[in-house]
């Protein structure tokens, strides 16, 4: 993603199969709604605290994403999921005191 847009071919329709650095956190109240959405995070990503993942998606797999949470927000009782969108240069520049968060490369989900 560059400047809020999907990276593009020479015929501007959108690369499918290009990957964005994702960062999804989340707050939700029920211990066991919470239980069943890390297990399904656990689909497309790497659980780096237990409320946040970090995810390498294409647009198809953050939209496939973003449906298969949505059944575990209640937002009349508070829940709340985030996504976090970071080019490579803002990836590269995470700090972590674990060694779980700190990798060389992302971790690819297909």
């Amino acid at each position: 993603m560059v400047n809020g847009q999907w990276l593009t071919t020479n015929d501007q329709q959108p690369t499918t199969n290009m990957k964005t650095f994702i960062v999804a956190a989340y707050d939700i109240s029920d211990d066991r709604r919470r239980a069943r959405l890390h297990k399904r995070l656990k689909k497309f990503g790497l659980a780096v605290q237990y409320s946040v993942f970090e995810c390498l998606l294409t647009p198809e797999q953050f939209k496939e994403m973003q449906k298969a949470v949505q059944p575990y927000i209640k937002p009349k009782q508070g829940d709340r999921i985030r996504y976090y969108q970071l080019c490579e240069s803002c990836r590269q520049r995470i700090k972590a005191t674990d060694t779980i968060a700190r990798q060389d490369a992302p971790v690819v989900f297909a």
